[in-house]
C-alpha cells in the first residue's frame, strides 16, 4: 500500500513536469502570500492620486462637484424614498391625502405594469407551448404515428399537403377500440347524409349525429358535444326529422332545402342588412339552445328533491318555476335576503326564471294575474313587460333603472336584471350579482342583450369574448370554450378549439362537416392554408377552416382498414364547391386528390374492386362506388372521371410500386396501350424472379392472364407491347415447367416463343440478331434469362435422349439436331455477346461443349 501510494505522489508531481522552464525562476509562494506582493506593487506604482485629481478636474469643468456627489451617495438614506418631498405637517390633512394619493397612483401603475409583463410572459409561454405541441403533433402524423425518423418519412414531410406526395407513411397511427366504437357511431350519419345528397334531398345531419353523440353516454365528452349540437341545430333552425318522400305532401319539390342554406350570406358581405339578420339568428338559436338547457336542469332537480320541491298536482310551467325557486333561495323558513316578496311570492324571480327557460308569455299571464300588486310598487313595469314580450319593443327605461334600482343595495336582483333585459341597459356592465351565477348564465344574458343596431351586436360581444380567451371559461369546467364560440357565431374558431384536444377530434370533424353542409364554414384559400394548424387567421379576413386537411388528418387512420368510409368523408370535401375566388374549385381539385390517395392506400382484394370498379368474367364492367358517386364530387362526364380519378391514381400506384392496381386502374380507364405496356415491364420486371417467390408476381401473372384473354377476344390495343406480353407470359411457363423438371416442354415454349433462331441457318441468325434492338425493352432486358433457359432445356433433353434406350439411329439423330439447335444459340449468343454477362456467356459455352461430347 505504501509503495503505491509513493507511486501515486510520484506521478503527481510529473503531471506538471512538461511545464517547467529552465530560464525562469521558480515561484515558492502560497496563494495569499503572492496576493498581498501584488497589491504592494499596485500601491508603489505612482499616478493612482494624480488620476483622481484629473477627473475630478474634468468634471468640475462641466459644473460637476465630483467629491460631494460622492460624499452625498456615501449618506443616502433609502428609507425616506417614498416620503413627501417637503416635509409635512401634523395638521396639514390635505397635503396627506394629496401625498397618499400620488403613492396610490404610483403603485397601482406598477402593480398594472407588474401585472401586464407577467401576463404578457405567460401568454407567450403558453403560446409558445402550443404551436410546439401542434408542430410536434404534426411531425407525428407524417410519420405515421411513430416516433422513429426514417429517410422516406422525413422526405416526406417536407412536402406540403396539397403537393404530390408519396403515400406510403401517410396513414396514421393504430385505433384503439373505444376510437373505433365512437368513429362507427358518427359514421352512419355521414352515410346517411350522402345518401340523401346523392337522392337530391335534405338531411337532418345535426339531429343525426345528436343521436350518434347520445349512444356515447359514457365519453367525458358526450355531454358537452350534445349541447353543441343543440345549440347548431337552433342556429339553423333544421328539424328532428324530415316526412319521407314517399308521404302524399312531401313532394320533393315542397321539401325544405338545408343544403348551403346559409352560404351566400355568411360568406358575403358581413356589413350587408342580410348578415345582419343572420348574427341575429344566431344569437336567437343560441339563447333558446341556453333556455331549453336550463329547463332541463330544472325538470330534472325538481325529479331528484320531490319533497323539498312539492310539486303538488299542477304541472304547468309556472307551477314548476316556482317549485324550482323554493328549492333554491328557500332555506330555514324564509326567503334569502334581496328576494322581494310580491303577493307573497318571489314574483321577480319567477318572472325572471320563466324568461330565462324561454317561456316569456307565460311570464307575462303571471304578471297578469299580479297587475294590482306590481303596479302598486312598480307603476310603469307593466306597460313596458307586456311591450317587450308581445312586440319585442325597447321601451327607454333608462330613467326608470337609473332612479330605483342602479345605486340601491336593497333592489331584487331579479327585478334589476329584468329591467336591464328589457330595456337592454347598460350593455358593458355584464354582470348581475345573484342572477348570472353561472357560464350559461352569463352567456344566455349576454346572448338576450344583444342588439345588431347598438355596441357592435354580436360581433362586440364576440370580440369581448375572445379577449377573455379560453382560460377564463375552462377553467371551472373542460370543453366549455369550443360551445362559447360556436353561440356568437365563432363556427371556424369552435372546429378549431375542438381539434386542438385528443379526446374531442372526432367530433371537430362532424361539426365541421355540419357546418359546411349548411353553408356555415369558410374554407381558406390554398395559399392561405398552414401546413400545421387548419385554422387560418388573418386581420384582413375573417377565421378560416382547412376543411380537406381535417377530413384526410382524421380519415387517414382508417382508410386502408375501411376505404369505402373514407370516401363518405371526402364527398363532404365538395360541400364549399360553390365559394368564390376559386377557393371552391381548389376544394374540388383537393377531394380528387384525396379520392386518389384512397386508391392508392386502400388494400387489395374484392373491396378494392367495389370501389373503383371491375370486369366481370363474361368482360362486362360493373361501377364502383366512387364512380356511383361521382356527383358527388363534381365530375361531370365519364371522361373527366377517367382522367381525374382513374388514370391519375394509376400513375400514383405505378410511382408507389402497386403495379396490379395500376394496370386495372387504365383497363377500367379503357387506356388499353397503357394497359399493355405497364403489362409488358411489370411481366418484365418479374420474370428473373423465382416462380411463386412473391405474390406481387403471381398477381401481375394472373391479370396479365386475364387481359390478354380478353383483349385478344375484343382485338384490342393489337401490337408491339402486346405480342411482348404475350411472349414474356410464355417465357414464365417455360420458368414453371423448369422447376417441374419437364425440360421437353420448356424447349417447346421457347421454340414457340420464336425468340432464338434454332435452325442453324446464319443468315437467319444473323438477321435475327440485328432484329434484336427492335424488341421490346422487357425482352432485351431478359435475354440473359431466356438464353441460360434454352441452353439448359437442350443440356437436359440431350442427357436424357443419350441415356434412352431408343433405337441407335433415332438416338444420333435426335442428337445431332439438339447439338444443331446448341451451336445456332451459341452463334446467337456469340453477336449478341456484350448484351450479357461475362458469366451468363461462359455458362452457355460450357453447356454447349457438353452437348457437343
Amino acid at each position: 500500500m505504501a509503495s503505491d501510494l509513493s507511486s501515486l505522489l510520484n506521478s503527481s508531481r510529473a503531471l506538471n513536469s512538461h511545464l517547467s522552464r529552465p530560464d525562469l525562476p521558480a515561484v515558492n509562494l502560497s496563494l495569499d502570500q503572492i496576493e498581498a506582493q501584488s497589491r504592494r506593487l499596485v500601491s508603489r506604482q505612482p499616478g493612482a492620486s494624480s488620476d483622481t485629481d484629473r477627473a475630478n478636474y474634468l468634471l468640475a469643468q462641466a459644473h460637476v462637484d465630483a467629491p460631494a456627489l460622492a460624499n452625498s451617495i456615501a449618506h443616502l438614506n433609502t428609507s425616506t424614498t417614498f416620503s413627501p418631498l417637503q416635509p409635512l405637517q401634523d395638521t396639514d390633512v390635505a397635503g396627506y391625502l394629496r401625498h397618499a394619493h400620488e403613492q396610490n397612483l404610483i403603485s397601482t401603475i406598477e402593480e398594472g405594469r407588474r401585472e401586464t409583463q407577467e401576463h404578457f410572459y405567460r401568454l407567450l409561454e403558453e403560446r409558445s407551448h402550443k404551436d410546439w405541441e401542434a408542430k410536434k403533433r404534426r411531425v407525428f402524423e407524417e410519420l405515421g404515428g411513430r416516433a422513429t425518423s426514417d429517410s422516406k418519412a422525413l422526405a416526406e414531410m417536407k412536402k406540403s399537403f396539397h403537393g404530390k406526395a408519396a403515400l406510403a407513411a401517410s396513414t396514421g397511427p393504430s385505433l384503439t377500440l373505444q376510437m373505433q366504437s365512437k368513429m362507427m357511431a358518427y359514421d352512419r350519419a355521414i352515410s346517411e347524409l350522402n345518401a340523401a345528397r346523392l337522392r337530391g334531398t335534405s338531411c337532418p345531419i345535426i339531429h343525426l349525429l345528436m343521436q350518434a353523440a347520445a349512444s356515447l353516454n359514457s365519453e367525458p365528452s358526450s355531454q358537452q358535444m350534445l349541447q353543441n349540437f343543440h345549440v347548431l341545430a337552433k342556429i339553423t333552425s333544421e328539424p328532428p326529422a324530415l316526412p319521407p318522400v314517399e308521404h302524399a305532401g312531401a313532394h320533393i319539390l315542397n321539401a325544405p332545402l338545408f343544403e348551403r342554406k346559409y352560404a351566400r350570406v355568411y360568406l358575403g358581405d358581413s356589413d350587408s342588412r342580410e348578415a345582419a339578420a343572420l348574427r341575429t339568428q344566431i344569437a336567437k338559436g343560441s339563447r333558446e339552445a341556453l333556455e331549453d338547457q336550463f329547463w332541463d336542469i330544472i325538470e330534472r332537480t325538481i325529479q331528484s328533491r320531490p319533497m323539498e320541491a312539492r310539486l303538488g298536482g299542477d304541472p304547468s310551467v309556472a307551477n314548476k318555476i316556482r317549485a324550482f325557486l323554493l328549492m333554491r333561495y328557500y332555506k330555514n323558513g324564509q326567503w334569502e335576503d334581496r328576494i322581494e316578496l310580491v303577493a307573497g311570492q318571489p314574483l321577480w324571480a319567477k318572472l325572471y326564471y320563466l324568461v330565462r327557460t324561454g317561456h316569456a308569455q307565460e311570464a307575462l299571464d303571471e304578471a297578469l294575474k299580479s297587475q294590482q300588486a306590481i303596479e302598486h310598487r312598480e307603476d310603469s313595469f307593466m306597460s313596458h313587460f307586456r311591450s317587450w314580450v308581445t312586440e319585442t319593443h325597447r321601451d327607454h327605461l333608462q330613467t326608470v333603472y337609473n332612479a330605483h334600482m342602479l345605486h340601491s343595495a336593497s333592489a331584487d336582483p331579479f327585478k334589476l336584471a329584468l329591467y336591464k333585459l328589457m330595456g337592454k341597459l347598460e350593455p358593458s356592465r355584464r354582470t348581475v350579482p345573484q342572477v348570472t351565477m353561472t357560464t350559461e348564465d352569463w352567456l344566455w344574458f349576454q346572448l338576450a342583450m344583444v342588439d345588431e343596431d347598438e355596441e357592435g351586436g354580436l360581433r362586440g360581444l364576440t370580440e369581448v369574448l375572445l379577449s377573455y380567451g379560453e382560460r377564463h371559461f375552462d377553467g371551472t369546467k373542460k370543453g366549455v370554450w369550443p360551445g362559447v364560440l360556436l353561440m356568437c357565431g365563432q363556427f371556424e374558431r369552435s372546429v378549431a378549439a375542438l381539434w386542438e384536444h385528443p379526446e374531442t377530434e372526432i367530433e371537430a370533424v362532424h361539426l365541421a362537416i355540419a357546418l359546411a353542409y349548411h353553408g356555415l364554414l369558410r374554407v381558406p384559400s390554398r395559399a392561405e392554408t398552414s401546413d400545421i394548424s387548419p385554422l387560418t387567421l388573418s386581420p384582413l379576413s375573417p377565421p378560416a377552416l382547412s376543411l380537406p386537411m381535417l377530413i384526410w388528418r382524421y380519415v387517414r387512420q382508417f382508410v386502408k382498414m375501411d376505404a369505402k368510409e373514407a370516401l363518405q368523408y371526402v364527398y363532404c370535401v365538395c360541400l364549399s364547391a360553390d365559394q368564390g375566388d376559386g377557393v371552391g374549385k381548389e376544394n374540388v381539385e383537393t377531394s380528387w386528390e384525396l379520392v386518389r390517395r384512397i386508391i392508392v392506400l386502400a388494400h387489395s382484394g374484392p373491396a378494392w374492386e367495389e370501389l373503383v370498379g371491375g370486369f366481370r368474367p363474361d368482360g362486362t364492367r360493373f361501377s364502383g362506388v366512387i364512380e356511383q358517386g361521382a356527383t358527388l364530387l363534381h365530375l361531370q362526364n365519364t371522361s373527366q372521371y377517367n382522367e381525374q380519378i382513374l388514370i391519375r391514381a394509376a400513375r400514383d400506384s405505378e410511382e408507389n410500386d402497386r403495379i396490379p392496381e395500376a394496370i386495372k386502374l387504365y383497363n377500367l380507364a379503357g387506356d388499353y396501350g397503357t394497359v399493355i405496356s405497364c403489362l409488358a415491364q411489370a411481366l418484365g420486371n418479374t420474370l428473373a424472379q423465382p416462380a411463386g417467390e412473391t405474390e406481387k408476381g403471381k398477381i401481375i401473372e394472373r391479370t396479365a392472364v386475364e387481359i390478354l384473354r380478353h383483349y385478344e377476344r375484343t382485338n384490342r390495343a393489337v401490337g408491339k407491347d402486346r405480342d411482348a406480353a404475350v411472349r414474356l407470359l410464355r417465357i414464365r411457363e417455360a420458368l414453371n415447367a423448369k422447376s417441374s423438371g419437364r425440360f421437353d416442354v420448356v424447349l417447346e415454349i421457347m421454340e414457340s416463343t420464336d425468340l432464338i433462331p434454332l435452325d442453324g441457318d446464319v443468315a437467319k441468325i444473323t438477321r435475327k440478331a440485328e432484329e434484336f434492338k427492335d424488341l421490346h425493352d422487357a425482352l432485351q432486358r431478359n435475354l440473359q434469362v431466356y438464353l441460360p433457359l434454352t441452353m439448359e432445356a437442350l443440356a437436359a433433353v440431350h442427357q436424357s435422349i443419350k441415356n434412352s434406350a431408343t433405337a441407335e439411329t433415332t438416338r444420333q439423330m435426335t442428337l445431332t439436331a439438339l447439338r444443331k439447335k446448341s451451336r445456332s444459340l451459341m452463334v446467337f449468343g456469340g453477336i449478341l455477346k456484350y448484351r450479357m454477362s461475362p458469366d451468363v456467356y461462359s455458362y452457355l459455352a460450357r453447356l454447349d461443349v457438353e452437348i457437343a461430347l
